[in-house]
Order: C-alpha cells, then sequence, then structure tokens
C-alpha cells in the first residue's frame, strides 16, 4: 500500500477553530463544559456535528443507542470501513477536549482529505459513541458496550440518571435514536485519539503517546458494620469503630496497590459513613475498592489480597465484613498492526513519542473486542481531566490529529 508522505498535515486553525466552536455548546460555570449525555446540550452537540459531517460531503447512519456514524466514501464498495472517533458527552464539570479532540480530529482528517484530494481503498467512518463518560447513566462507555455485545441493549436502555429517568426514554426525547442495529456494522479497525488525562508524557516531554494496552479495572463495594456509640463517653476498649476499620483496609489497599509498582494502582474514592455525625463512632461504613492494572493476574491478586486483608483486620476489631464486586473489565491488549500504524505515523511526522499503557477506559477498549483497535494520545497539562480547568496546547492537539490522520489513511489504503 502507499504510505502517505510527511507533508500530509491537517488544518491547524480548522482544527482548533472547531473545538472551541463545540465549547461554546453545554458552557460549565469555570470555562469548561456540561454537556451530559443525552441532555438538551448533547443534542445542540449532536446537530453541530452532524451539520459539519455533512458539509464535509459524509453520510450520517445514528444506530438505536444514538451512536452517530459519519462515512467518507471509499473506491472499493466492497472493503469495511476505517472507523475513528470518541465522544461529545462531558462530565458535569468536564473540560473542552476530553473525547472532543477524538471526534473533531476524525472530522478534520476527512476535511483535510477533501481538500487535497486523497482518496482511500476502504471508506472512513467518524463516529460519536453515546454515553462514554456514564456520569449520568452508568456505566461508562456504555452504547460502545452495547455495540461490542459486552451489554444488551434493554438492559442499557434501562439504565437510569439521579432523577430517575430512563437512558432509553431521554434519548427518544432528545431526538437522536437512530433505526440502525446497534452493531450491525463491521469494522475494518478503529482508532481513538485522546487526551492523556494522566501526567505522564508531558512529565517525559512526549507530544505522542502510542496506546500498547489499556488498563483493566475492578470495583469492590465494602461494607463494615461496628456499633454506633457515643465518641465521648465510650472507652477506647469498647468502641467497635467502623470508620477506624476502614482506615486500616484503605492502608492496606495501598499498599497492595504499591507492591505491585509501577502499573498497578488503586484507592477509595467512594466513601460513606453512617451515621456520619461530628458524636458518633462510624456503625457502618460503605466504600468502593478501585483496582487497576494492564494484567488480568495482578487485578486478581489485588482483590484476593483485599479480601484476605480485610477479613483479618475485622476480626482483629470484632467488626463485620462484606464484599461485593460492583464493576470491572479485563485488561486490553490492542492490535499490534494498529499500533504499529501509529507509532510509525509519529516516526514518519517526527514527532517525539513513547508506548503508553491507558490509565482510563476508552470507548476502544470495547471495540477492540470486534475489531482491531488502537489509540493515540497527546499530552494535557498536568495530567489534569474530567475538569473544567483541564488544558491542552494547539499544537499538541495538531501533533495527535497528525499522526491520526496518517495512522488512518494507512490503514484505509490510499488510491493512487
Amino acid at each position: 500500500m502507499a504510505t502517505p508522505g510527511a507533508n500530509l498535515k491537517v488544518n491547524a486553525d480548522r482544527l482548533w477553530d472547531s473545538l472551541m466552536e463545540m465549547a461554546k455548546i453545554g458552557p460549565g460555570v469555570a470555562g469548561g463544559n456540561n454537556r451530559q449525555t443525552l441532555t438538551d446540550a448533547d443534542g445542540e452537540g449532536r446537530a453541530l456535528f452532524q451539520k459539519w459531517c455533512e458539509e464535509a460531503g459524509c453520510s450520517m447512519g445514528i444506530d438505536t443507542m444514538g451512536n452517530m456514524f459519519a462515512m467518507r466514501p471509499g473506491e472499493d464498495p466492497e472493503a469495511l470501513p476505517v472507523y475513528v472517533g470518541s465522544h461529545l458527552d462531558t462530565q458535569p464539570t468536564g473540560g473542552k477536549y476530553d473525547g472532543v479532540l477524538g471526534v473533531l480530529g476524525g472530522l478534520e482528517l476527512v476535511r483535510t482529505l477533501n481538500d487535497l484530494g486523497v482518496k482511500t481503498k476502504h471508506p472512513i467512518v467518524v463516529t460519536n459513541w453515546t454515553n462514554e463518560e456514564g456520569t449520568r447513566f452508568a456505566p461508562a462507555m456504555l452504547a460502545s458496550g452495547v455495540f461490542a455485545g459486552v451489554h444488551t441493549e434493554d438492559w442499557a436502555k434501562d439504565r437510569e440518571d439521579a432523577e430517575g429517568k430512563k437512558f432509553g426514554d431521554e434519548l427518544k426525547r432528545i431526538g437522536w435514536e437512530g433505526d440502525e442495529p446497534v452493531g450491525a456494522r463491521k469494522m475494518h479497525a478503529m482508532f481513538e485519539l485522546h487526551i492523556e488525562q494522566g501526567p505522564i508524557l508531558e512529565a517525559e516531554g512526549k507530544e505522542i503517546g502510542v496506546v500498547t494496552h489499556g488498563q483493566g479495572l475492578s470495583w469492590t463495594q465494602v461494607t463494615i458494620s461496628g456499633k454506633e456509640s457515643h465518641t465521648g463517653s465510650t472507652p477506647m476498649p469498647m468502641r467497635k469503630n467502623a470508620g477506624l476499620g476502614m482506615a486500616r483496609v484503605l492502608e492496606k489497599v495501598d499498599e497492595i496497590a504499591w507492591s505491585h509498582a509501577p502499573h498497578a494502582v488503586g484507592a477509595a474514592g467512594h466513601i460513606d459513613v453512617y451515621p456520619n455525625s461530628r458524636n458518633v463512632i462510624p456503625g457502618k461504613v460503605v466504600f468502593t475498592v478501585d483496582f487497576r492494572s494492564p494484567e488480568l493476574a495482578v487485578i486478581e491478586d489485588m482483590e484476593k489480597r483485599l479480601r484476605i486483608e480485610g477479613d483479618r483486620i475485622a476480626e482483629e476489631m470484632g467488626l463485620e465484613i462484606e464484599y461485593e464486586k460492583v464493576g470491572g473489565f479485563d485488561p486490553v491488549a490492542f492490535d499490534e498492526g494498529c499500533v504499529t500504524a501509529v507509532r510509525n505515523a509519529a516516526e514518519r511526522l517526527g514527532y517525539s513519542h513513547m508506548d503508553i499503557i491507558s490509565g482510563a477506559g476508552h470507548d476502544a477498549c470495547w471495540i477492540n473486542q470486534v475489531a482491531p483497535t488502537s489509540m493515540v494520545m497527546c499530552p494535557c497539562v498536568d495530567g489534569l481531566s474530567h475538569n473544567e480547568a483541564e488544558d491542552i496546547s494547539k499544537e499538541w492537539a495538531t501533533a495527535g490529529t497528525d499522526v491520526l490522520l496518517h495512522a488512518v489513511v494507512e490503514t484505509a489504503e490510499i488510491v493512487e
């Protein structure tokens, strides 16, 4: 196949202008975005994306989970498309780039190919996956999970937000439920561009992250029960302090993660303490331990040791402890051919790069189960994401999209 020349690059100004224009929809309160999935703002962002795609000569398909597929035709009607994309939905206090860069970077590569009159054997499809964030309807990566057969569509559409509104009802309400069956599309390959959401690339002075793996994840909800009693009048030897038991378990969580350094991580982000009163010793705590690693055996070891250490601590303190696995997915090894295409693109363009493991979940992690997939990452300032202060430079966005362009075009095969 023909290899794209190093002079094939996107229009940096147009890409940046598109990012800034999309950021006007669903503005946050501190410079970022609140464009949560299936809100009116999400619908408005989708409409703008569709308008831009159609102006670029793409035809739009929408499936029954609201996933959007903008296709640039290929020269071979029998060739499977190369997919590229991410998500337009944001966290309640999200940034302007998380997910959005991957969608609009895909659109920009189509615009660039149009500008230069470049034709490809395979069609190219730019995708907006519904509800990647999972902030309003859990779990994250919901619609790509249905596409990949991980979840059933009925189950997904029955998910409720904090107000009891169902995913399926809200998708219809904003007018973005398509008629195409979910998962019916076949893919030649898929690439996803994303900001790193971590500090490694910036710290290492690299412009491009070649994503080789995605971390696996394990969520275990732990409930520790003791006895509520007065903080001032209960003698120390007579206390059954569930809060102290949690503290000791979390110290072990940290030790367990450190024992598998440098790639494993562990912590509890969700914690509820009962009755949560200043002068009452906690009688019950509920917290979720989040373990992640690119190796399944490591995750399984961390889960096992959590239970061993938790049981020991509970027995020593006269507490009761229960565990419930409430979420997770296995580690992802991205397709070697797609990873190589990304690495070759970075080298051809002269961008500094390094192999990297994604610490967050992405739609590409599910799509990898049904098609060859890989990811391109660019740095973000201080590794900050899921925050309105999330920031990237125009140069980083351009470099990531240039690499995406080359990896996609090489895979889609230029027609001379």
